[in-house]
């Protein structure tokens, strides 16, 4: 991002998070690709940092930065590791708003303090081996019995699935209806019945822990129901426009690192006596790819600006996730 688009603190932050990248991250990244997560140390050392729910409250251990550019520069920063901090992007921009926004003063002090601390990973529980985009068709089931829900149901491709000690669930509690019967619950790592399926193999992003969850008459209490019941459908689409501009900050990053990549190998790579960038039809390709790469930047920066005004929609996210992933 341009340097008019963030003042001195963000970069200030911009460059720690640099530095402990290098330091925590980049020396370790073959290691953690083959073994399918990251460590757990490695969410404790992002913690004491500060690089994780940055806008959590200061009363319940955040930094309170209510700023989606210290979200945007961990997004942006975290592309050179391949993947392996993309479980830091969900834990901070699809978890914990859920809680800040619509969870009871005694959630957010169960979770939010330990979120922040790394202590606490968090993950989010919607897709099925049959339901992908379609939530309204999910078939996870939550009964009201009494004083708790029982939990019956399957999840799949759940990034932080494996490591997480807290997940939110989208569940059915009125199993005849369609959006209006979803809710969402918190569900904790321990709870009987509650089982961690196996790592999935994936094509890329292979340091990033995404798995199968199983939920087999899970005793859910009450208080672990965030916001309303039946309302789970509605808070899932006010999350969309936070989580798609993660995603279109990611892609645009992803493909300027790629950009750089490729243009330091034009520079060294020769043929015919000449480095393979001085060719003029390379000269224009590369040409063009830096032009997408700060049309992006342009449409990025302007959606951050609407996101921190609280205007940004969903659609308008949706334009920024789809053209910039499209180019990635």
């Amino acid at each position: 991002m341009i340097a008019l688009f963030l003042d001195e603190e963000h970069r200030i932050f911009r460059d720690s998070v640099r530095k402990f990248i290098e330091r925590e991250m980049l020396p370790f990244l073959e290691d953690w690709e083959q073994a399918g997560h990251t460590p757990r140390e490695l969410w404790r050392k992002a913690g004491e940092q500060g690089f994780l729910c940055m806008d959590v409250p200061e009363n319940f251990g955040g930094l309170g930065l209510d700023d989606y550019r210290y979200s945007m520069i961990i997004a942006e920063e975290m592309t050179r590791t391949g993947g392996a901090a993309s479980g830091f992007l969900v834990h901070t921009d699809m978890v914990a708003p859920y809680i800040i926004r619509h969870g009871t003063e005694d959630q957010k002090q169960r979770y939010l303090p330990g979120m922040v601390a790394g202590e606490c990973i968090g993950a989010v529980a919607m897709t099925e081996p049959g339901t992908g985009s379609d939530l309204a068709a999910i078939q996870t089931i939550a009964t009201p019995k009494g004083g708790h829900y029982l939990l019956n149901g399957q999840k799949t491709f759940i990034t932080n699935g494996a490591q997480c000690d807290v997940v939110i669930v989208a569940a059915k509690t009125a199993p005849e209806q369609r959006h209006e019967g979803v809710s969402l619950f918190l569900v904790d790592r321990g709870m009987d019945g509650f089982e961690t399926g196996r790592i999935l193999p994936k094509m890329g992003l292979h340091a990033q822990d995404t798995a199968e969850l199983f939920f087999r008459d899970v005793r859910v209490p009450r208080e672990n129901l965030i916001g309303q019941e039946g309302e789970g459908f509605l808070y899932l689409m006010q999350g969309l426009p936070r989580e798609r501009l993660t995603i279109a900050v990611s892609a645009v990053a992803s493909v300027a690192y790629i950009l750089d990549v490729t243009m330091e190998y034009c520079r060294q790579r020769t043929a015919f006596g000449r480095p393979i960038g001085a060719f003029q039809h390379n000269r224009f390709r590369l040409a063009e790819m830096k032009t997408e790469v700060e049309i992006g930047r342009a449409f990025i920066e302007h959606c951050v600006t609407l996101h921190n005004a609280g205007e940004l929609s969903a659609e308008k996210a949706a334009m920024a996730k789809w053209w910039t992933t499209e180019m990635q």
